[in-house]
């Protein structure tokens, strides 16, 4: 089972300058690692970050459960990692510093570079709960097969795209990415949401959160893909009519 989804950075196509925008996913299982930097001729890390001001050997992820390390080979620079959920949470990673753990489930990875920074995200979506009398003395915990945080960003999108089918019976239209933006844009929270980041969103909690299927599709099954997590979310209570509290209240007047 993957812990750890790593979003490798862009990639620039050396002919058209172009930059890749479908993002590219290296997936880790339990203690596994995997290095980054800006490699060296014959040697590639898994995670390349080409600017030259990032040390060859720069570093290395590995993950861990329900969480994740992050050790820092150089010897002269900090690496910051960013809790992308949070409101400018961040925590630092000395050099030198070896299995530095990452409590973050959205993290943003930022190295010192001679281009502004560096940066590669990582996301831990697996999380573990002790359930009725399970500890130490009762053996394994169980991994949560649905382990949504309520708190996220990500839910949030879930909770819009289920609302019209929360608030009728009726098997009503899905709002699209733009709908969302449009509908979650008063939470401070969401101000500088954008229909990539929504579409970003849904990949994540189809691929990672729900595993409904491996993000590779094309547009065409956009609409199927979002059909798809509605039904799961609405059948085995993800979502619920209490959740409709976390979306901005409705202007008066406005159709449900």
């Amino acid at each position: 089972m993957d812990t750890v989804i790593v979003q490798l950075p862009d990639e620039t196509n050396s002919h058209s300058g172009e930059i890749r925008r479908k993002p590219r996913l290296l997936h880790m299982g339990p203690g596994e690692t995997k290095d980054f930097g800006r490699g060296a001729p014959g040697r590639s890390p898994a995670i390349v970050l080409p600017d030259p001001g990032v040390s060859r050997h720069a570093g290395r992820i590995e993950a861990a459960g329900d969480f994740w390390r992050l050790s820092n080979f150089s010897a002269t620079a900090t690496y910051v990692v960013e809790n992308l959920e949070g409101a400018g949470e961040y925590l630092k990673v000395a050099p030198g510093r070896l299995g530095a753990p990452v409590p973050f489930e959205f993290s943003r990875v930022v190295l010192p570079a001679l281009d502004s920074t560096a940066s590669f995200k990582v996301f831990a979506p697996q999380h573990a709960y002790a359930q009725d009398g399970t500890g130490p003395d009762h053996g394994e915990r169980t991994i949560s097969p649905f382990s949504l945080d309520p708190t996220s960003k990500y839910f949030l999108v879930l909770v819009a795209l289920c609302e019209p089918r929360l608030r009728t019976a009726a098997r009503v239209a899905l709002p699209g990415a733009g709908e969302i933006v449009e509908r979650l844009r008063p939470l401070e929270s969401c101000r500088d949401l954008t229909r990539s980041a929504v579409n970003y969103h849904i990949d994540y909690l189809t691929s990672a959160k729900l595993r409904l299927r491996d993000g590779s599709e094309d547009d065409a099954r956009v609409g199927a893909k979002r059909e798809d997590l509605v039904t799961l979310a609405l059948r085995f209570d993800l979502v619920r009519e209490e959740h409709l509290a976390l979306l901005p209240h409705r202007l008066s007047g406005h159709a449900p």
